[in-house]
């Protein structure tokens, strides 16, 4: 697998059992652009700001990061891999992906819980999440 170099936007998860990196790639963004019938990544980014997920969100998420990765793991599979920490294990590796991948909000503390792992709750990505500078 590699180390994830988290200057790059990649994060190191495990699910079953096996070691695995993600990263958002601006394919993978594309791709959730699409998944969530979103026009642009200012859209994405605004859904993301709400702080809730669901757990097909964080399906599309985590198989987004893992393609973007190289991994070929569709959607399917990716909902039937258990995370270390189970469903909220899963919901914590949504958090870190997306606060690797938009690092200048986690970096100057404008994501929620940025660096803790108890920053959210299940299904919850934080209050406040903002991806991008400047978005409301």
């Amino acid at each position: 697998m590699g180390i994830a170099n988290r200057h790059r936007g990649e994060i190191s998860a495990r699910f079953d059992g096996c070691d695995y990196r993600l990263c958002l790639t601006l394919g993978a963004l594309a791709e959730l652009e699409s998944a969530f019938g979103e026009t642009d990544m200012a859209a994405l980014a605004t859904r993301f700001e709400g702080g809730r997920l669901s757990a097909s969100d964080a399906i599309a998420i985590i198989g987004a990061g893992l393609r973007g990765a190289g991994h070929d793991i569709d959607d399917a599979e990716v909902g039937t891999m258990r995370s270390d920490g189970g469903a909220a294990g899963s919901f914590g590796v949504v958090v870190r992906l997306l606060e690797a991948t938009f690092g200048d909000a986690a970096d100057s503390g404008e994501v929620a819980g940025a660096g803790t792992n108890d920053a959210a709750a299940p299904g919850e990505v934080g209050s406040g999440v903002r991806p991008f500078r400047g978005t409301t």
